[in-house]
């Protein structure tokens, strides 16, 4: 289901208390000088080039945190050094999330309140009453990707002239009340609701997105790879193959990229696994880098709420990207979605972002750590790869927890 539902929106161009965080760990094990445990990766390694080689891909990279300490591991696979930069399709959202919940937290956004209440100088009519809240768990009821991926209304979302915040107001004017549904109804998977919620944060900051993106991650988290573009145009000019694919013209060269005004909040953003460990990092500890706090704790728990269940009692399931697969003979549903986490409903502690190439990142927060693969691929293998190893990762912490 996994794999079919996420490889269609490839095609389509596309409270759960925050365990080990700073609200509620005084000191760690790193701060007293005490040493990390011992942890060898060789077996972790070794199923990643195992299953490369089987799949017959090039190359990955790969991060693992940990959060009393810090990054435990990052490594290259098969032709890709560990510092390759990547585009991440669709693991943009927790990072693109991230930078809302900081603008809630300064205090110039109410993610609950109606969003008409900033967007006055739009104009009258549009979609007034929904909330930023709804646009980022997929639940405002505008159409999505898995709806209809070329919506003619929301078409600006793929392209790369323009900008962001004229985007965003296309999408909330759009006439298209004859294909929305009620907010907080039913799950719709991705689309304009993304494109619309990143011209709410340039509009109330007063600045445009990649300064955002500086200012909430690249600064205080050291993660300077960080950037968002609008790949979606340049990719289809290779025809169907060219939209479907990873784009090959990007060449893990920010040089190769459209520099737009108008980035792709959802599924632009490009990274290096290291700066996007860091991001876990931040999520692990309670909202703080080592540079300073990025989020409240409050905030980084709310993300983590399985909203869609809270709100309308919804599922993922059967719509894009429910996971049910085996991970040493159990089953991982990724089920519940929070704002931009989707969410395990059978292992408590789990969330995923992944993404339409292939980039599997995700949290375990019994356990204490998180991880990001990264692969130049589809969501379909990727799901694979993270089912593959995840029971190894797992396995190892829990080993090196019982001889503490």
């Amino acid at each position: 289901m996994f794999a079919r539902c996420f490889a269609f929106v490839a095609s389509a161009l596309m409270f759960l208390p925050a365990c080990g965080s700073d609200s509620t760990r005084a000191t760690r094990p790193e701060d007293s000088g005490a040493s990390p445990p011992k942890l060898d990766f060789t077996e972790y390694d070794a199923a990643i080039s195992a299953f490369l080689a089987d799949h017959g891909i090039k190359g990955a990279s790969g991060v693992v945190v940990h959060e009393d300490y810090g990054q435990v591991h990052v490594q290259g696979y098969g032709e890709y050094a560990a510092d390759r930069l990547y585009l991440v399709a669709s693991s943009s959202k927790v990072v693109s999330v991230g930078v809302l919940m900081r603008l809630a937290d300064e205090g110039m956004l109410d993610i609950d309140a109606p969003i008409g209440q900033y967007l006055s100088a739009w104009g009258a009519g549009g979609k007034p009453d929904l909330e930023v809240a709804q646009l980022l768990s997929n639940s405002s009821g505008l159409v999505g990707l898995i709806d209809d991926p070329t919506y003619a209304p929301y078409l600006c979302q793929y392209i790369d002239a323009g900008t962001l915040s004229d985007c965003a107001k296309a999408i909330y004017t759009a006439n298209d009340s004859d294909r929305r549904k009620p907010p907080d109804t039913s799950f719709h998977y991705g689309g304009g609701q993304w494109q619309l919620a990143g011209g709410i944060a340039e509009v109330v900051s007063g600045k445009k997105w990649g300064d955002l993106l500086k200012e909430t991650y690249a600064d205080p988290c050291d993660a300077p790879s960080l950037g968002y573009t609008n790949q979606y145009t340049k990719a289809a000019s290779g025809g169907v193959a060219g939209a479907l694919a990873y784009p090959a013209f990007f060449q893990a060269d920010v040089a190769n990229l459209p520099q737009t005004g108008n980035p792709s909040i959802e599924g632009g953003l490009y990274t290096t696994a290291e700066d996007y460990g860091k991001i876990l990092l931040m999520h692990l500890r309670g909202g703080t880098c080592d540079g300073g706090r990025v989020l409240s704790s409050a905030t980084v728990d709310r993300m983590r709420v399985d909203r869609i269940l809270e709100k309308y009692n919804g599922s993922t399931s059967g719509t894009a990207g429910a996971a049910t697969m085996t991970d040493a003979g159990s089953s991982m549903a990724l089920d519940g979605y929070g704002l931009g986490w989707w969410i395990d409903r059978v292992h408590t502690g789990v969330f995923a972002d992944p993404g339409a190439y292939g980039a599997f990142p995700w949290l375990d927060l019994a356990r204490g750590y998180a991880a990001f693969i990264v692969i130049e691929a589809d969501a379909g293998t990727g799901a694979q790869l993270w089912a593959t190893v995840k029971p190894v990762l797992d396995g190892m912490f829990d080993s090196a927890a019982s001889h503490r």
